[in-house]
């Protein structure tokens, strides 16, 4: 299994998201929480104001730079570890770089806020674009492909192309198929199953499976218990050539990597 692989811990600093939602807000839990990710050795802390759980509600940016920006600060100043800030908006990508962050993250590859090109083309740093069908509000409903990784790869072209036209070049962009955004179990199963497809791009891949409900969908878990079988996806992926895993148990999926390439090598 190569090495290169990155761990992205989460950091989702808002009250509903599906795993974490409410756990950070307070200043001595947030605290506590980018210490553990520092500790468990993360190679990047993904900051989320956000929801984008499946029919979550959108907020404004001012609630989404009040929940963001104070994390980002107190992270930068405990470390110069990679700091991603997760985001559709254009406002809070510019507030948050300027606070510390050093990525974009974007469920929305860059076509939610038309702004969102001009701050990609401030900085120098990677920009994460994901694939997702429909939006969080909808996108559960009733996804359909006719062939999930083909179409997933034909979105990815298509956006990697107009980022190129605008200005990013393509050793920037990463590529996030987007595991459970308007997918069923099948198709999630079937991204998990070609993570080596999503590499003909010539962009680092991200994969972002952690707790979700495919894991709970096939091994009847709740929440609770489902960090040993992210660790054990986060593996699996790795060794079909995924460079970044976002994971909420650092630690576990770090330990699952080393297994495996001891076993492996």
């Amino acid at each position: 299994m190569a090495q290169h692989v990155k761990i992205m811990g989460i950091l989702n600093v808002t009250p509903d998201s599906f795993s974490d939602g409410g756990q950070w807000l307070e200043e001595a839990a947030l605290e506590a929480r980018i210490e553990q990710l520092l500790v468990e050795d993360a190679d990047i802390i993904d900051v989320g104001g956000e929801s984008t759980r499946p029919f979550a509600e959108q907020v404004d940016a001012d609630e989404e730079l009040a929940r963001v920006i104070p994390a980002i600060r107190k992270i930068r100043r405990r470390s110069d570890i990679a700091i991603a800030v997760d985001t559709t908006k254009a406002r809070v990508a510019r507030e948050a770089i300027a606070a510390g962050a050093t990525m974009i993250n974007d469920i929305s590859a860059l076509r939610h806020d038309p702004q969102m090109i001009e701050v990609a083309r401030s900085f120098d740093g990677p920009i994460v674009i994901m694939h997702m069908q429909g939006t969080p509000g909808s996108m559960q409903v009733d996804p359909r492909y006719g062939d999930v990784v083909g179409e997933i790869n034909a979105f990815f072209a298509e956006r990697i192309a107009w980022l190129e036209q605008h200005g990013v070049a393509r050793p920037r962009i990463v590529v996030d198929p987007g595991i459970g955004f308007g997918k069923t179990l099948a198709h999630n199963l079937a991204i998990l199953r070609n993570v080596a497809a999503f590499k003909c791009h010539g962009c680092p891949v991200l994969i972002g499976h952690s707790r979700k409900s495919f894991l709970g969908q096939l091994l009847d878990v709740p929440l609770a218990e489902r960090d040993w079988p992210t660790a054990m996806v986060s593996a699996l992926c790795a060794g079909q050539g995924a460079d970044i895993l976002r994971v909420h148990a650092v630690w576990n999926t770090s330990r699952a990597l080393r297994l495996t390439a001891a076993l492996t090598t």
